[in-house]
């Protein structure tokens, strides 16, 4: 048998497996995903709306604050001003006063350097007993003397207002720069939560005199909602359509007449203007009717709760439909 068929037979080449292949290609998709920065990290979600009242309320802890200490600071100042203010008219007449017995003084000292003692004072002098020359002298001293301490006098006080009013002008001037940085935290701490309500989604509406309101889809309705809120305390009257008092239907049609809708100042018209929307699917700024005959209308805010013109005694305010039975909503847009 030839020696060549006694060698060993070599097993056949087997194939690189499918799965390693697809490993090494995975693995070199990856690396170059990695460096075209196609697989960075996930973005951070948007805050929700309840994360960003959560913000604005600890800005607003940082900033009432500082309104309060920025009003104490104010109210200071505005006292010591009214004091330096007063200190100076006092010291107008005392600088006056001062400056006039300095000028005496002068003047009778350049006299008597100039000419000598004046005739009344020469007759003075000739018309004493003799002797008396030192008794004369101890006089003029004494007018002299006078005159010294009518100005130390008024020196001594002028000096003693000057001295209160610096001060004075020292705390102003530490009150004033208070007050400065003050106003200027708080223009930082407003600009923040400025920044904040503009992360707010449109739909959220954060109305003055009102509990916050989101899901507010048409833009008719936040107008209401801001318009009829803004009214929260002003006074019932009957008839009155604003802006300053008003009337259940006075209310409604008043604030979505600031959103360019027109509503009859009247319960039973509006009812009828309005598209009739169950309790179920009742949302903010739809307008809420009570009693079987429609006497009543408020303007709904969502969650049971109403702004609304009660009576007669009892200001624009916001209540719960509850108390009332209610006999349906509308939709008025």
């Amino acid at each position: 048998m030839p020696p060549d068929r006694h060698a060993r037979r070599q097993p056949p080449l087997r194939p690189v497996g499918a799965r390693r292949v697809v490993r090494r290609l995975l693995t070199l998709v990856a690396a170059a995903a990695v460096g075209a920065g196609l697989l960075a990290a996930p973005a951070h979600a948007a805050p929700s709306v309840d994360e960003i009242d959560a913000q604005i309320d600890k800005q607003w802890e940082q900033l009432e604050p500082t309104i309060e200490n920025y009003n104490k600071v104010r109210a200071q100042l505005k006292v010591n001003t009214k004091k330096s203010d007063e200190l100076a008219k006092k010291m107008v007449p005392l600088e006056l006063e001062s400056a006039l017995a300095m000028n005496r003084v002068g003047d009778i000292a350049a006299r008597y350097y100039m000419t000598g003692p004046s005739q009344d004072l020469g007759a003075l002098l000739v018309s004493t007993k003799p002797g008396t020359l030192g008794e004369q002298l101890v006089i003029l001293d004494r007018l002299a003397q006078q005159q010294r301490q009518q100005v130390a006098g008024v020196l001594a006080v002028r000096d003693k207002y000057n001295r209160q009013k610096q001060k004075l002008d020292d705390l102003i001037e530490t009150q004033t720069k208070q007050k400065e940085e003050l106003e200027a935290k708080k223009k930082q701490i407003n600009a923040e939560i400025k920044r904040l309500t503009a992360m707010l989604p449109v739909s959220s509406v954060r109305p003055a005199n009102c509990p916050a309101i989101d899901g507010v889809l048409s833009k008719a309705a936040r107008t209401a909602i801001t318009t009829a809120c803004a009214q929260v305390g002003d006074p019932y009257v009957w008839g009155a359509t604003g802006p300053n008092s008003f009337d259940c239907s006075g209310l409604t049609q008043y604030a979505y007449k600031a959103a360019g809708i027109s509503l009859t100042h009247f319960t039973g018209a509006q009812w009828k203007e309005g598209k009739a929307v169950s309790r179920a699917d009742a949302r903010p700024g739809d307008l809420v009717f009570f009693y079987s005959d429609l006497h009543h209308v408020g303007l709904y805010l969502g969650d049971g709760l109403m702004v609304h013109a009660p009576r007669t005694g009892k200001p624009v305010q916001v209540s719960q439909i509850s108390y009332q039975p209610v006999a349906g909503f509308r939709r008025p847009y």
